[in-house]
């Protein structure tokens, strides 16, 4: 006699490759962003264009404290690399932290 419970695992496992054969793949549209980068002279510019654009909306900089300094920034820059896996080299953050803390940090007030 069959076991049950392997009888009810298989199906299960049957029934999600079906579903998954049969699946239609999925599209995500982003509304259009609300804010662009503040255009800048520095390095740094062309860089947080180039990297954190991609991950998050340039609104997210507005959101920062307007009197953060360069260690916040440094820090920040350095939390989206470890924590939330951006691909920035190490070598950019420097000059992304200089265009942020400049541009939206307590030098650009």
């Amino acid at each position: 006699m069959p076991n049950p419970i392997r009888l009810l695992a298989l199906s299960a496992v049957f029934a999600c490759g079906v579903a998954a054969v049969g699946a239609a793949p999925k599209t995500i549209v982003l509304p259009p962003d609300g804010a662009q980068l503040i255009p800048s002279t520095l390095p740094g510019y062309a860089k947080a264009q180039a990297n954190c654009v991609a991950c998050h909306s340039a609104e997210y900089m507005l959101t920062q404290p307007p009197n953060a300094g360069r260690p916040y920034w440094d820090a920040m820059t350095k939390r989206m690399k470890t924590v939330f896996k951006a691909p920035l080299n190490d070598a950019d953050i420097p000059e992304i932290v200089d265009y942020l803390t400049a541009t939206y940090g307590n030098q650009g007030k």
